[in-house]
């Protein structure tokens, strides 16, 4: 493909728009391949836990996918933490918002408010609210990241656990973020 010839988008043309946008759904897999990087990179993030933060991410995304969760959820669980590689304090907005245009609108929230739910089992021993996930009772995700948080995250830290491989979620999480949702 050749280049556009503009320097200025308010002097480009609908049949340049047609290349770039040719262009950028030839490059799909860059998004996958983008996230497969940070997660790899995850591997040197133990942050004081039993299990570095990509076996943390696998095994949230084993454990979902064995309790039944659909193709979009697991691959939340498995991102949820990407994040973490920029800024620990703001990772669940980045990971949300990495994941925003190829996932469901609760599942985009389920990973944007995780922190504040798996908070009930650590809040308080840093003077925090361990009740902070009450602030979005009602929410129709609400259970949803209750499941999330409870069941595939928080007990996701166990060096011993039968954890699948990023191998075995790679052709899913291609599928998942092969194209933005309509």
């Amino acid at each position: 493909m050749s280049a556009p010839s503009f320097t200025r988008m308010d002097e480009s043309t609908a049949e340049q728009w047609g290349r770039i946008g040719e262009a950028i759904s030839d490059a799909s897999g860059r998004v996958a391949d983008a996230v497969l990087s940070m997660l790899r990179g995850l591997s040197g993030v133990t942050d004081g836990f039993a299990v570095d933060q990509l076996t943390h991410c696998l095994q949230t995304a084993t454990r979902a996918q064995r309790g039944g969760a659909d193709d979009e959820m697991v691959v939340a669980s498995l991102c949820h933490d990407v994040g973490k590689l920029v800024s620990v304090a703001n990772h669940p907005a980045i990971a949300a918002e990495i994941l925003r245009p190829y996932v469901r609108d609760e599942v985009y929230w389920v990973v944007r408010v995780h922190q504040d739910f798996q908070g009930r089992h650590y809040y308080a021993y840093l003077g925090m609210d361990p009740d902070a996930r009450e602030q979005y009772r009602g929410h129709p995700a609400y259970a949803l990241a209750e499941q999330f948080a409870d069941v595939w995250d928080q007990t996701s830290f166990d060096p011993d656990y039968d954890t699948l491989p990023l191998e075995h979620f790679e052709p899913l999480l291609r599928k998942v973020l092969a194209q933005p949702r309509a």
